[in-house]
C-alpha cells in the first residue's frame, strides 16, 4: 500500500468524499471516514468497496456501522449551537421537542448512548436502594449493558424467560413480583425491548403490550421500554411510535443504529422525570456542551432516514427468501420471523459452526470470483453456538444485497 500513498483512485459508486486505507490493507468504508494513513479511495456516499476496488465488502455485523451522509454532515456543520448543560443549545432543544412529540410524551433528554438512557431510566424508577427490575433474560439491559444497573445503582434484576417473539409470560411476571417481605428486594420496574435484538429484530405485538400495561397497573409497577429500534417497529406495524409506547412511563430511542446518526440516544418521559434525568446525566458524565452538532444529525435522521427504514426490512426479506430456498439444511432461517432489519441464520454445527460460517463468508475462496462474477467479502457476526446475525441499514444498497445473496447461496450449497 505504501506506493499508493497520496493517490486518489476510483473505488466505485457515484461521487462522494474520500476514505483512507490504513496500514495492512484495512479499509474504512464511508464518506470521509478514513483511518490510519495511506492511499485514498474515492467512493460513493454510501459505497462499499475493498482495497483497490477489487473486492466488494458487505458489512452486515450491525446497523451501528452506518456513516453520516453528506447531507447529515452538512446539517451538523451548520447547526446553531449553545451550551446544552445550561439548556441553551437550540438544536438540542429542537431534537428533544421533536422526539417527545413523536412519542407522545411531555419531555425528552438527549444523551450520548442508549446504555446511558436505560441506566438513567432504571435508576430513577428504582430510586431507593434494594429495588428490583423485572426483565426478559435475553434483553439488552440484562445481557449487554455490563450489569450497570447493579454496578452504579444497586438495583437487582430478576429475569423472566424470553419467548421467541420477544415477549415473556405475564403469568410468570405476576409470580415473579415478590411479596412485601424484609428478605426480598422491592419490585420497582418492568422493562421490555422493542424491537428485540437477540430474538432477531422481533416487533412486540401491540396486544401483548396492552395486556402488559394492564398487568403492571394492577401490580403498581411502572414500565420502561428500551426502544433502541422503536422506529423500525413502528414502520413494521404501520402504526405511530406514540401508539406503541402509549402506556410506558419512559422510553429510549437510539439515533446511531438504523437512523444513521454517529452518536446519541434520546430518553423520553414526563417533564418531572426528564428534569431528574438531566441531573443524573450530569452526574454520570453525560452532560455535553455544544452538543447541537450531534443533535443536528438526529434531526436530519428523523426527517430523511426514518422514512426509508422499510427498505432495510425489504432487504432482509430478500436475503431470508434466498436462504430459505437453499436445500440441504446446513444454514437455514425463518423469513416470517424476520420482522425488521435483523435476520438470524441457524447453522447445523455438525456441518458448519457459526464461527466457521462467518469466516467462510468473509473469505473469497478459490474459483469464487469466476463463479460469482466479482469478489465479495461479507461480514456477519456469530451470536452463539448455532446462530449467525446479520443486520441491514441505509449504507447497504440493493446491489450489495444481491451480491450477498449470490455469495450466501454459493457458500451454503458448497457445505458438505
Amino acid at each position: 500500500m505504501a506506493d499508493l500513498a497520496g493517490e486518489t483512485m476510483n473505488g466505485g459508486g457515484g461521487g462522494g468524499g474520500e476514505i483512507k486505507v490504513g496500514v495492512g490493507g484495512k479499509t474504512r468504508v464511508g464518506e470521509e471516514g478514513g483511518v490510519g494513513v495511506g492511499a485514498k479511495i474515492r467512493v460513493g456516499e454510501e459505497g462499499r468497496v475493498g482495497v483497490g476496488g477489487k473486492t466488494r465488502v458487505v458489512d452486515l455485523r450491525s446497523d451501528t456501522l452506518t456513516y453520516p451522509s453528506l447531507g447529515m454532515k452538512t446539517a451538523m456543520m451548520e447547526a446553531i449551537l449553545g451550551d446544552d448543560v445550561l439548556g441553551e443549545d437550540p438544536t438540542v432543544n429542537a431534537l428533544q421537542e421533536r422526539v417527545a412529540r413523536l412519542l407522545g410524551k411531555e419531555s425528552a433528554a438527549f444523551l450520548p448512548s442508549g446504555t446511558m438512557c436505560n441506566l438513567i431510566a432504571v435508576l430513577l424508577h428504582c430510586d431507593r436502594r434494594g429495588g428490583e427490575v423485572l426483565v426478559g433474560d435475553n434483553c439488552h439491559i440484562y445481557r449487554w449493558e455490563q450489569g450497570g444497573i447493579a454496578q452504579f445503582g444497586g438495583v437487582h434484576s430478576k429475569s423472566l424467560k424470553t419467548h421467541p417473539d420477544g415477549t415473556f409470560s405475564l403469568t410468570e411476571l405476576r409470580q415473579a413480583v415478590r411479596a412485601d417481605n424484609i428478605h426480598f428486594p422491592r419490585p420497582s420496574l418492568v422493562c421490555v425491548e422493542n424491537t428485540h435484538n437477540m430474538e432477531g429484530g422481533k416487533v412486540l405485538p401491540l396486544s401483548w403490550l396492552d395486556e402488559l400495561s394492564v398487568t403492571c397497573r394492577e401490580l403498581g409497577l411502572p414500565l420502561h421500554m428500551d426502544g433502541a429500534r422503536l422506529l423500525n417497529a413502528s414502520v413494521s406495524l404501520g402504526v405511530s411510535p406514540e401508539r406503541i409506547v402509549r402506556d410506558f412511563d419512559s422510553v429510549t430511542i437510539c439515533l446511531s443504529k438504523g437512523l444513521g446518526a454517529p452518536v446519541g440516544s434520546v430518553l423520553v418521559s414526563s417533564a418531572a422525570f426528564i428534569e431528574r434525568a438531566k441531573r443524573l446525566r450530569k452526574g454520570l458524565g453525560g452532560g455535553m456542551r455544544q452538543s447541537g452538532v450531534l443533535a443536528a444529525a438526529g434531526l436530519y435522521a428523523l426527517q430523511h432516514i426514518y422514512p426509508r427504514l422499510s427498505e432495510d426490512h425489504k432487504h432482509v426479506q430478500i436475503i431470508a427468501k434466498a436462504v430459505n430456498e437453499c436445500v440441504g439444511g446446513a444454514v437455514t432461517c425463518d423469513p416470517s420471523g424476520a420482522h425488521t432489519n435483523i435476520l438470524m441464520l441457524t447453522c447445523d454445527p455438525a456441518r458448519i459452526t457459526p464461527a466457521q460460517f462467518c469466516t467462510r463468508m468473509e473469505k473469497v475462496g478459490e474459483g469464487e470470483e469466476a463463479a460469482l462474477g466479482e469478489r465479495v467479502s461479507c461480514r456477519l457476526i456469530s451470536i452463539n453456538d448455532t446462530t449467525v446475525r446479520l443486520v441491514t441499514y441505509k449504507d447497504i444498497s440493493l446491489d450489495d444485497v444481491e451480491a450477498l445473496v449470490k455469495k450466501l447461496v454459493y457458500v451454503i450449497k458448497g457445505i458438505a
